[in-house]
């Protein structure tokens, strides 16, 4: 589905962190709009691998080849003698030994033949001396001689002698032999002067161009090393696997390095609103707790005061609640004499903790919460999705049956549990779940919606739609419901309804909060309007929308970046794909935002460095934006 389905990025391990949300949530954006761009063939060379999806989909380049013109036939002959035919044949041998020797780009990995004379004596003050045609032999002897000792493993000697043909004839085939020894001596600083120069002289000399990205991926100067395989990757058309696999190597180590910086820059920080209120409604909403009800007796100096507080403030669903909610619920702990309702406490606490990115210390409170009130079935619940996200499926499902045996009839476990089905693709176990969610409360939409998006994932569609349309019957003041229900019309291409759908959300939404902060229909109606009219103008205005709404709503801003991308401006798309690595929330997600932003970075370079291959990528249709050539 074109916002639902959560599929993993070719570049990233599967991390299961919104196991909690609405299925349109629990795709990651960057899941969103790789698959919304793949299915548009829109994004051709954004990332190795997003170029490596919709190639598997039937994308091919053609890009002009650049190789050896084909030898034209010899004409018919009139018969020649025994004699004749030897000596041309020889003759053609050695001529094509010469031609072999001359046009020769890389070391020799066997015996060379012999130099037929003795290797001539030449250096920087007596070369002048030599006339053209004489530096040109002597160097054709040299290079030979060093291509010898390359294939005995004399790398010190084959440096001297590339060395002594370059100061004969400077060549970009000698200097990239030359850089071949420094490789194998590690040599990392070497190779990267020698490739430069021969780059210099040939700037779309691959083998140079492979050898720089190696050593400066040594040196660990990867945003240099990702730009060199970029651009060995267009010359030659993404066919080589080799450098399309370092391409992708490349640019995780790039997103990685970048992305504990930022993580560690990042501090304690909440999500969208949008994100955050995805997150809290999947939970069925409860009344103050007995005994915190009345403010009388509560002064918000005291841990109980402090919980009341971040309790009311979370039920406000703005951005300013919800960091109110999170400090509130850190100042309880830390004034203590919570009596009965620590357990409660550390599960806030936790809630939040883990919003903000931190699962490690959100697990050690829901422990403790567990420990403290082991009948507080929502710590279970909150502690499987955690076990989750670290990649731990069988203490998740483990902590579900827990949750079961202290209270059986809680339905918050069965839609919960759905969830982690859903994630898993084990669809007809979700449905399962949701539908005894729904027998034990009908009151919570969003196990409506999920049934009705599970039998649609199921292949189901007329259960799917007929679910929908009884939702909408029973829940037509909840704007979610139109919000989900337009997302199926959009996947099966509807897109009158399905914009009808999300205008009615958009409408609801405005009603009940003038300033909203779910943002989600607005967006999907963007996405819809760029699929059906490719309307450019009027989806970018309704991502703007949404930024005014939830200026930190992750989907607006890669949405944003995208259509962006999709239409050339490609900087201006870097600029938003950094923002959403600023906003993401976890590591794997801050990497995920930053390989969109180094590859849309390397794509600037490659336009400013070699303008000639950006040139070449537009010619095919398969350019920066662009759709691909088929």
């Amino acid at each position: 589905m074109s916002s639902q389905t959560p599929l993993p990025h070719p570049t990233q391990n599967v991390v299961l962190d919104t196991a909690s949300l609405p299925a349109s949530s629990t795709a990651s954006v960057w899941d969103r709009i790789s698959k919304w761009a793949s299915e548009n063939k829109a994004l051709v060379y954004t990332i190795a691998g997003v170029a490596v999806v919709v190639t598997s989909a039937g994308v091919v380049y053609y890009l002009s080849d650049s190789g050896r013109p084909g030898q034209a036939s010899t004409p018919t002959e009139k018969k020649k003698s025994k004699n004749q035919r030897r000596k041309e044949k020889k003759k053609a041998e050695e001529e094509k030994k010469a031609k072999t020797a001359s046009v020769q780009d890389e070391p020799a990995a066997k015996k060379a033949e012999e130099p037929s004379e003795e290797l001539p004596e030449v250096d920087e003050e007596t070369v002048g001396e030599l006339s053209e045609e004489t530096k040109k032999a002597y160097a054709a002897k040299l290079k030979a001689a060093g291509n010898k000792a390359y294939g005995s493993k004399d790398y010190n000697k084959a440096i001297e002698l590339y060395g002594k043909a370059i100061i004969c004839k400077p060549d970009p085939v000698f200097y990239s032999n030359r850089a071949a020894c420094y490789n194998v001596l590690s040599e990392w600083e070497k190779v990267v002067e020698d490739t430069s120069a021969a780059l210099a002289m040939d700037s779309e000399y691959v083998k140079a161009l492979n050898r720089r990205a190696i050593a400066y991926e040594h040196l660990e100067k990867f945003s240099e090393a990702l730009l060199d395989f970029t651009a060995s990757c267009i010359i030659d058309g993404f066919s080589n696997e080799i450098s399309r696999v370092a391409l992708e190597r490349l640019l995780k180590k790039v997103a990685e390095k970048k992305g504990k910086e930022i993580m560690e820059a990042k501090g304690k920080k909440l999500p969208s609103p949008t994100f955050v209120s995805n997150y809290l409604q999947s939970f069925r909403p409860q009344a103050l707790p007995e005994g915190l009800e009345d403010s009388a007796d509560l002064s918000e100096e005291s841990g109980k005061g402090q919980l009341r507080k971040g309790l009311i403030a979370m039920a406000l669903k703005t951005g300013e609640g919800y960091e109110e909610a999170a400090a509130s619920f850190e100042k309880a702990l830390e004034i203590g004499e919570l009596a009965e309702f620590e357990a409660l406490a550390l599960n806030l606490r936790a809630t939040f903790t883990y919003l903000e990115g931190n699962a490690q210390a959100a697990l050690l409170d829901l422990n403790k919460s567990v420990e403290l009130q082991p009948s507080l079935v929502q710590s279970y619940i909150k502690r499987a999705s955690l076990h989750l996200e670290l990649g731990n499926k069988d203490a998740a499902a483990d902590d579900f049956e827990v949750a079961i045996t202290h209270n059986k009839d809680d339905p918050d476990i069965y839609y919960h549990r759905a969830q982690l089905h859903f994630i898993l693709g084990e669809f007809a176990e979700a449905a399962k779940d949701y539908q005894k969610s729904i027998d034990l409360d009908r009151t919570f939409i969003y196990s409506h919606i999920q049934l009705g998006v599970t039998q649609y994932k199921m292949g189901s569609v007329a259960s799917a739609m007929a679910t929908f349309r009884r939702s909408v019957k029973n829940f037509e003041e909840v704007p979610d419901v139109y919000n989900y229900y337009g997302e199926l019309l959009l996947d099966q291409q509807n897109f009158s309804e399905a914009i009808e759908k999300f205008d009615k959300a958009v409408e609801m939404e405005t009603q009940s909060k003038p300033m909203g902060i779910n943002v989600l229909p607005l967006i999907n109606k963007a996405l819809a309007l760029f699929q059906w009219k490719h309307d450019f103008s009027e989806a970018e205005a309704l991502c703007q929308k949404a930024l005014i709404i939830d200026p930190e709503c992750d989907i607006a801003v890669g949405t944003m970046a995208q259509l962006l991308l999709q239409q050339g401006k490609v900087s201006e798309a870097l600029k938003y794909f950094q923002r959403a690595a600023e906003l993401a929330r976890t590591e794997a997600e801050i990497i995920n935002a930053i390989s969109y932003a180094e590859a849309t970075r390397t794509q600037l370079e490659v336009q400013e460095k070699y303008p000639q291959l950006a040139a070449r990528l537009q010619s095919m249709g398969a350019g920066f934006g662009g759709p691909p050539a088929m």
